[in-house]
């Protein structure tokens, strides 16, 4: 399959009518907010910089929706990107605004789907529908070397738009594998939910992180 080659959809992309209704009626109500596909977060030195693609779920209504980059504003950004600055895939200081001025290092940062899903859930068509952006997202960075996906929907898309089988490749916390000329790390969501229920804790999320480090050293 080639792949399509527009990475970012458009601010009004009408490919999924439930989440565009979605986001017409939060623009009617918070006219002030993003309320749009969210972009991928590059590092400043653009695609060629980047070896490690993270790969969330969506963006949350209050989070990424409202701010316009990825993982910003909800708890699940205090987490991830605080595990990046101390692992110096990042550098700055985050404030959970979009003006912070953190820097990605090597990094970029997107979502399986790229716009806000109604209660956080995505329905199967609009994660495969929107795996047309995510395909040629992974295919624009010529030095890639991992992806880290978040969550087990995120892990399936990924292994999908790297062209393998899902059965193939189980998710698996903590999971390490070689898929599609690059290695595909697994993580459980670093949400509030995950965290506050113990699926998830600091330190698993951490040794993940380290792991990847270490992976991208040798």
């Amino acid at each position: 399959m080639t792949a399509p080659s527009v990475s970012e959809p458009d601010r009004d992309c009408p490919l999924c009518p439930r989440l565009h209704d979605f986001i017409a009626e939060w623009r009617r109500r918070e006219p002030s907010w993003f309320n749009a596909p969210v972009p991928t977060f590059l590092p400043p030195e653009g695609d060629d910089a980047v070896q490690l693609l993270i790969v969330g779920l969506a963006p949350g209504l209050r989070g990424a929706n409202r701010t316009g980059r990825p993982f910003t504003g909800d708890y699940a950004g205090d987490l991830l990107y605080s595990t990046l600055i101390s692992h110096g895939f990042a550098r700055g200081e985050f404030k959970a605004r979009p003006d912070d001025g953190l820097e990605l290092v090597g990094t970029a940062i997107t979502n399986a789907v790229r716009c806000v899903p109604p209660e956080n859930k995505p329905v199967g068509a609009e994660i495969s529908t929107c795996r047309t952006f995510l395909v040629p997202t992974i295919a624009s960075f010529p030095k890639l070397r991992a992806v880290l996906a978040l969550g087990s929907i995120a892990h399936q898309s990924t292994v999908r738009a790297l062209g393998g089988r899902v059965a193939a490749y189980p998710f698996k916390h903590g999971g390490q594998l070689p898929a599609g000329g690059i290695t595909l790390f697994s993580s459980y969501h670093c949400s509030r939910y995950n965290t506050n229920t113990g699926v998830l804790t600091e330190a698993m999320f951490v040794k993940v992180f380290a792991e990847i480090a270490a992976f991208l050293r040798t």
